[in-house]
């Protein structure tokens, strides 16, 4: 009953916007034991055009964006020019107030979205797409495309990991993927945002991931067991065919920029096992590279839209944030 009222209400919030060809919540509004009435719903909204998109939005809901220079100056042309020139193609309104509750949405043109969740381009929306969202509009069955996302995600948590893991281990390395060298974490968020992250939507985070655990077990490259409190234990064979099969399973930009990092070396190697340009000399520099490949695109993703966000926020907005960010990482390491 709870879900159904949820999505009622995300509907309505859509409703007094322009059309969208994709919708979803994220968030702390998902977790079950969030109670806090204060906090904001976040939106991912893809379009086809985000100019035209923001121009008829900026009919509808002027009040929805915060800095009044950019909308007076440049309009829907500014909005999207610096979304995608500086940003990572995404604006954001955030502190949007209405019906009693506050709200934030992200737009971004669907086919930036898609080139994201499929090739991790820029390793920010589909980051988002690898923790449980709630999907309220999907006309181009995104979600059924974003198995491929949850797949890499997962292959890239296995690389990362040790032989013998717990189900929760398993998602909080997912879930921590897309914070490798976001520079947020240095100062603006919760140290312990991952943590809580999994233990708050364990249950979403099992749902996404059962299948993709069930079908690595079938090809044997890990073993499920039950423990006594029911958590799956997790066993994964390290050996180096294990880590080119898993590294195969990563989107091919990812693959590419691990084959220029890892250098002419590894390819003239004779007992490496070669995978897609990439000669595999061991497991544990297959993962050391794989971590300073994300960490670097995670890196500038994050520096790229805190200053899109910034300009797109307005200076009262984007100090508000900045504020409730930083006092959230404060008490997390009091």
């Amino acid at each position: 009953m709870e879900n159904t009222i949820s999505k009622a209400s995300f509907q309505s919030f859509l409703d007094i916007l322009p059309p969208v060809e994709f919708a979803c919540v994220y968030g702390s509004s998902l977790h079950p034991n969030n109670h806090d009435k204060t906090s904001m719903t976040d939106f991912i909204l893809s379009v086809s055009d985000p100019k035209q998109w923001h121009s008829e939005n900026l009919r509808l809901n002027k009040n929805h964006y915060a800095s009044s220079w950019m909308v007076n100056f440049g309009g829907a042309s500014l909005v999207t020019g610096v979304a995608d020139n500086i940003g990572v193609g995404v604006h954001f309104n955030p502190f949007v107030t209405w019906n009693g509750k506050m709200y934030k949405y992200g737009v971004v043109q669907t086919r930036d979205l898609l080139q994201d969740v499929l090739h991790w381009e820029k390793f920010y929306l589909c980051g988002r797409l690898q923790k449980p969202v709630h999907i309220v509009v999907d006309n181009l069955d995104i979600n059924n495309t974003n198995s491929v996302n949850l797949r890499a995600a997962m292959s890239a948590a296995l690389l990362l990991l040790p032989s013998e893991f717990t189900e929760a281990d398993l998602y909080a390395k997912v879930c921590s993927l897309s914070y490798m060298g976001d520079l947020r974490m240095l100062f603006a968020e919760d140290k312990n945002k991952v943590k809580k992250i999994v233990a708050g939507q364990f249950g979403l985070f099992h749902s996404m991931y059962k299948p993709f655990l069930e079908e690595y077990e079938a090809k044997k490259l890990l073993r499920l067991s039950s423990t006594v409190n029911h958590q799956i234990k997790v066993y994964q064979d390290c050996d180096v065919s294990v880590a080119c099969s898993l590294v195969s399973a990563l989107p091919p930009s990812i693959r590419s920029q691990m084959s220029v990092k890892q250098g002419d070396k590894m390819k003239l190697n004779k007992t490496g096992q070669i995978r897609h340009g990439i000669a595999i000399r061991s497991r544990e520099e297959a993962a050391n590279c794989l971590q300073r490949t994300l960490r670097r695109k995670v890196m500038a993703s994050s520096a790229r839209q805190a200053i899109s966000g910034l300009l797109a926020a307005g200076g009262m907005n984007a100090t508000r944030y900045l504020a409730q960010k930083v006092s959230k990482a404060w008490k997390s390491w009091r």
